[in-house]
């Protein structure tokens, strides 16, 4: 999902009607996380690795135009023959388009006219799944693409508002993560022993991306998996033990973007370490929560301090695999993590969190990129960035899998990203 995530694959085929009706929810859930912002909300770009609301309304928009109607329709004509140019992404192969750091300053179109371009876009999109005129596997991927905008959509602007004087709450409503008396997961392992496994998606068991695939065999060592993300009071440890301190603790890219980025903290916390800025405003830091909001290189410099790793994603995937993909997601309607609860097993391997592993976000043996426009998704951006897995507070149920990968640059520090730690078990 890095600066997009990339999807793309296999979908089960489905009836027109259900498919229909699939549309319209994704639809009109992108829709319902913006009506909390004012217009001028909307507008604003507060770095260059964010966007601003109306420019991801527009360009969910703009996938479905470009890959499904423009290709599909008879006879359709576009919106807008600008937007091509405005709300392109990272499309070399459609033509030129705007540039990322320059989103905000997309003044015009204004947010009514989008609103407009996504009704008239939603209108053709009707008449094409009610007569089936393009491959259901395309609108598979504009229905993913447009659910990974949504959460992009939450981070980018808990980024923004962050950066105002006012700390202003996207919703003030958001219920409190921890409910007392909740029982919170104690610190424990789980042992996995030495195995050869299949990891990736099937193709045949429904949508997936294509950087899911081909499933192949991987050996495993005997390993252990902590119970449950690292929490806040955990990492509060780290930081009173010295940890930004102690440059033997960082890997040398870490170290220097800690330096020079003056990190002393997870993203949000406040410098007296006993708040943190939420999509509901600043709120005191909650001991039990996971600790979020930081890079791969503090969660590191983590699993350092403390004598273990971060585990790979194949480790990760093994522990997940027959899992059931429940957990603190986008429907929970907290948008932040809440403290873990469970007992059998790795708890809340989804939700809550993304997972940094320590895999670099590369191809999978066998991997082929999809053929044309689409292809550019996934495989040109296998270098440089590692993979986190399991979903987020802020991640749309059912988006995510066990065999998902999501891949960001390690001193990505906006998304909801902790840390699950993992040792070397005993022979």
């Amino acid at each position: 999902m890095g600066h997009e995530a990339a999807f793309f694959g296999r979908a089960s085929s489905r009836g027109g009607n259900a498919h229909t009706r699939r549309y319209g929810q994704i639809r009109a859930d992108s829709v319902r996380i913006v009506a909390p912002l004012a217009a001028e909300d909307c507008v604003a770009q507060s770095m260059p690795d964010a966007s601003p609301a109306k420019w991801h309304l527009a360009h969910t928009t703009w996938f479905f135009e470009q890959f499904v109607l423009r290709p599909h329709l008879p006879r359709y004509r576009v919106f807008d023959e600008h937007f091509e140019y405005l709300f392109n992404s990272y499309y070399d192969s459609v033509g030129p388009r705007h540039a990322r750091p320059e989103r905000g300053l997309l003044t015009r179109p204004c947010l009514a006219e989008v609103r407009n371009y996504r009704a008239y876009v939603d209108e053709h999109m009707l008449q094409v799944l009610a007569d089936a005129l393009a491959p259901t596997a395309v609108i598979e991927l504009g229905l993913n693409h447009e659910q990974q905008h949504q959460e992009l959509m939450l981070t980018d602007v808990k980024h923004l508002f962050s950066r105002n004087a006012l700390e202003p709450a996207y919703r003030r409503d958001l219920a409190s993560p921890t409910k007392r008396g909740e029982h919170v997961t104690p610190s424990g392992w789980s042992r996995f022993d030495e195995c050869l496994r299949e990891i990736g998606a099937d193709e045949d068991s429904g949508f997936c991306s294509d950087n899911e695939t081909p499933r192949h065999r991987v050996w495993v060592d005997a390993f252990e998996l902590a119970n449950r993300p690292v929490t806040n009071d955990e990492f509060l440890q780290f930081i009173r033990d010295g940890g930004y301190d102690e440059p033997r603790l960082w890997l040398s890219d870490g170290w220097a973007s800690a330096q020079r980025e003056g990190w002393r903290r997870p993203l949000y916390w406040s410098e007296t370490l006993d708040s943190e800025f939420t999509l509901g405003g600043r709120r005191a830091l909650d001991p039990a929560s996971p600790v979020c909001h930081v890079s791969y290189y503090e969660a590191d410099a983590y699993a350092r301090w403390v004598g273990a790793r971060l585990p790979t994603e194949a480790e990760w995937e093994v522990a997940a695999a027959g899992q059931p993909v429940t957990g603190n997601l986008l429907d929970a309607d907290m948008l932040h993590p809440r403290p873990a609860s469970g007992s059998d097993g790795p708890a809340e391997l989804f939700g809550n969190v993304w997972e940094w592993t320590s895999s670099p976000y590369v191809a999978y043996p066998g991997f082929n990129a999809t053929d044309g426009a689409l292809g550019e998704y996934n495989g040109k951006f296998m270098c440089n960035q590692l993979v986190l897995r399991g979903g987020s507070c802020a991640t749309p149920t059912g988006h995510v899998r066990a065999t998902y990968r999501n891949f960001f640059f390690p001193q990505t520090r906006w998304q909801f990203a902790g840390l699950r730690l993992a040792r070397q078990a005993d022979q």
